[in-house]
């Protein structure tokens, strides 16, 4: 069996191990593949395993022996799954991968904006403080987590995630799902979405890339926000009209 890892540097830099997938067959493992190069490199691999190389539908009609796509991510984005699925190709991800760790990304970003450590760190390095007249100082208003408003919009195992970081804080959360209408999580409230962006202080976005979800933070939603709040997208950047953010 031929088995084709088309970006193994994005999963593995280094301190990983092949070894348990070349078990399983004749592994070929490309550090990056261009859209150009993904067709005579996989042609007749019966597996292929992406991170966020893109497999379209033009692309897997011409891998006439491929059997499984393997995306090595939670995203199916990168994947024309009708396609495959037509062509009886199984497509899977890996659904609990990275999920406490993009939880606490959020709050890195959260932080960074609410505190501003990495900036007041730089000017310490300057030397600012040592010159200063004053025991502190500070360029931005510090602003406390604890009894603000944090909405997560898709409460999957992400979203469930960063509400426990939140309510660490002493935040209050508040939920948005097309798919579930009670909370898994004692103390995070289900609201519709208009609610959610009305009342939240932050904005956390857990959505995967769908013909539904694309561009689904668009002017009139972002209008609905508070003028102080903040969004934050851990998910996929087209889930936000770019544009209306301005």
């Amino acid at each position: 069996m031929k088995i084709v890892v088309l970006d193994g540097y994005t999963l593995n830099p280094g301190d990983l191990s092949w070894d348990g997938l070349r078990a399983w067959g004749d592994v070929t493992v490309y550090d990056r593949s261009a859209p150009g190069e993904v067709v005579p490199r996989a042609a007749d691999a019966e597996i292929v395993l992406t991170n966020k190389t893109v497999l379209s539908r033009d692309t897997i009609a011409q891998l006439t022996a491929l059997r499984y796509i393997g995306v090595l991510a939670t995203g199916y984005d990168v994947v024309d799954v009708d396609a495959a699925q037509k062509r009886g190709i199984i497509v899977t991800n890996v659904p609990s991968y990275g999920t406490r760790s993009v939880a606490q990304m959020v709050f890195a970003h959260l932080l960074n904006l609410t505190q501003h450590v990495g900036h007041h760190a730089q000017t310490v390095c300057e030397g600012r403080w040592a010159a200063s007249p004053d025991w502190c100082y500070w360029d931005y208003p510090l602003i406390e987590l604890d009894g603000l408003t944090m909405g997560v919009v898709g409460f999957g195992r992400i979203g469930q995630a960063t509400a426990q970081l939140a309510q660490a804080f002493g935040m209050q959360v508040l939920a948005y799902d097309v798919s579930l209408s009670e909370s898994p999580i004692p103390g995070v409230a289900m609201v519709d979405l208009e609610t959610l962006l009305r009342q939240s202080d932050v904005v956390s976005l857990h959505v995967p890339l769908t013909p539904e979800t694309e561009g689904m933070m668009n002017a009139p939603r972002l209008a609905l926000m508070k003028p102080t709040a903040y969004l934050i997208n851990t998910s996929r950047g087209a889930v936000i009209v770019a544009d209306d953010l301005a």
